[in-house]
């Protein structure tokens, strides 16, 4: 499969080299330092921190340090969104003075308290603008500056090749393009051949996101989008290793660090509810954790009963919590479906 063997190759964005070209996404709330360490210890090329709010960044808001704190990997990239040039390279400079290698500016996120503030999609709408803030952050650092963007608003404004085009003149050095509108959300199919447009506008290198989850669907997106890397978020929930199980695929390797086993799934899902709660204390770690939980229970263990489900998603005594994780994996091994994507 040709097209999926060049994800195993590395990728150069500006002076940073990337490892391979199978990315884990941004994705807000999910992509904290737990879930990207994991994520590069399974293989990921390139992991993205969750979207930081420049605003809040640069006025010192509560939490935005752990967002953008260096975790320790090879290449760290922190993702920043907004709507003001001033809090933009502000934001840029403090997240680059914190250690990051890559700034990537958010100008895809469909959630609507994003674009209600005039920023993620909704600078989509405003080229102009959308300029003013690429430029304010090229100008505020030295790393890599690099853009997400959907395909445009909606149908009659597919403008992302236009986008690209002047990002790259204004000194942006790579961009993703999810291969939906702002409109679809997450409806649909991802057009992935419409993402070529942008691929034949630009020479930087362009990132292919939208509905990816297996070795055969990476290879499809490259062949019909031109892209240079592939992009995944949502198939990562309950699964870490979605990404490196790819690159690994692409590689002709064994996929890293996937529990193969209920009992190893149980030990795994453990040592991330831990990192958790170390990351974040004990009050907040509960709340954080219990979308990942359900996820891993989604994915792995369907048929688990409500009344333990219920146990595991609410209980406030993080030992109960282990305890019913390990019940599960250990009384119902029949009922545990481990899933990988190489």
């Amino acid at each position: 499969m040709t097209e999926l063997t060049t994800l195993a190759s590395p990728l150069d964005v500006g002076c940073v080299r990337i490892r391979n070209r199978v990315f884990l996404a941004p994705m807000s709330g999910i992509t904290d330092e737990p879930f990207r360490q994991r994520a590069h210890a399974h293989g990921a090329g390139l992991v993205v921190s969750e979207m930081v709010a420049s605003g809040e960044l640069a006025k010192g808001r509560a939490g935005c340090d752990l967002r953008i704190r260096h975790s320790g990997l090879p290449v760290h990239m922190v993702q920043l969104a907004g709507r003001e040039a001033v809090h933009m390279g502000e934001g840029a400079r403090i997240a680059a003075g914190e250690g990051a290698d890559i700034i990537d500016i958010n100008m895809g996120c469909p959630a609507k308290k994003v674009t209600g503030g005039y920023a993620g999609s909704a600078l989509m709408r405003d080229l102009d603008h959308a300029l003013s803030l690429i430029e304010a952050v090229v100008g505020a650092v030295s790393v890599p500056v690099t853009v997400k963007m959907r395909l445009g608003w909606d149908e009659s404004a597919l403008n992302a090749p236009m986008l690209a085009r002047r990002a790259e003149q204004a000194g942006v050095r790579m961009v993703t393009v999810h291969g939906r509108t702002r409109c679809q959300f997450y409806q649909g199919k991802a057009d992935w051949r419409a993402i070529r447009r942008v691929k034949e506008a630009v020479s930087i290198p362009v990132v292919a996101n939208g509905d990816i989850g297996s070795p055969q669907e990476a290879a499809a997106i490259l062949e019909q989008s031109g892209a240079d890397a592939v992009m995944i978020g949502r198939a990562h929930y309950g699964a870490p290793w979605v990404a490196g199980g790819i690159a690994t695929a692409a590689a002709g390797a064994r996929a890293q660090g996937i529990p193969q086993a209920p009992e190893a799934l149980a030990d795994y899902v453990v040592s991330h509810y831990e990192d958790m709660l170390s990351l974040y204390g004990i009050e907040s770690g509960l709340r954080q954790a219990r979308k990942h939980l359900g996820w891993y229970l989604d994915r792995h263990a369907p048929d688990v009963r409500a009344e333990q489900r219920k146990r595991i998603l609410t209980s406030f005594e993080p030992v109960e919590v282990v305890a019913e994780l390990r019940r599960l994996f250990a009384d119902s091994p029949s009922s545990i479906s481990l899933r990988s994507a190489a």
